[in-house]
């Protein structure tokens, strides 16, 4: 009896200090919003105009980096509308196959053409990412 009542006065005591420490964990509520600060016209049109000249500095960085990110950007977005078009055709190929049996042989030879072009779109994606790495021409 007693020592589960030692052990159960050691279990609040450390449930205590945990709450106690944990209270700093927790973020502070949002204090109000202020007003936006409004940028002149004419300093965003400054900015505009000097971020060419920003994109060709001296140390050669921000075309290799952007580029990079445009590389992956090409690659993305053309292996992800190409694998949701193949999901979509051959999702569709099976229906129609389900529906009609017989013409079996017909609905895989369109699908079979339609997923090669799907794919060379995607190849097409490549191509791009791998002239922006390694063949850019704006980098002279």
């Amino acid at each position: 009896m007693a020592r589960s009542m030692a052990l159960t006065a050691a279990v609040l005591f450390a449930g205590a200090v945990v709450l106690s420490t944990m209270g700093s964990a927790f973020v502070a509520p949002p204090k109000a919003a202020q007003a936006p600060v409004q940028v002149p016209t004419a300093a965003l049109s400054a900015a505009a105009l000097v971020t060419p000249t920003m994109a060709h500095a001296d140390d050669g960085v921000w075309i290799p980096a952007l580029s990079a990110v445009g590389a992956g950007f090409a690659i993305g977005l053309a292996a992800i509308g190409s694998g949701v078009g193949q999901g979509i055709a051959s999702g569709r190929c099976i229906d129609g196959i389900s529906r009609q049996p017989e013409v079996a042989d017909d609905l895989r030879g369109v699908l079979l053409l339609s997923l090669a072009f799907m794919e060379s779109l995607t190849i097409y994606g490549l191509v791009i990412a791998l002239v922006l790495l390694f063949a850019n021409p704006l980098i002279k």
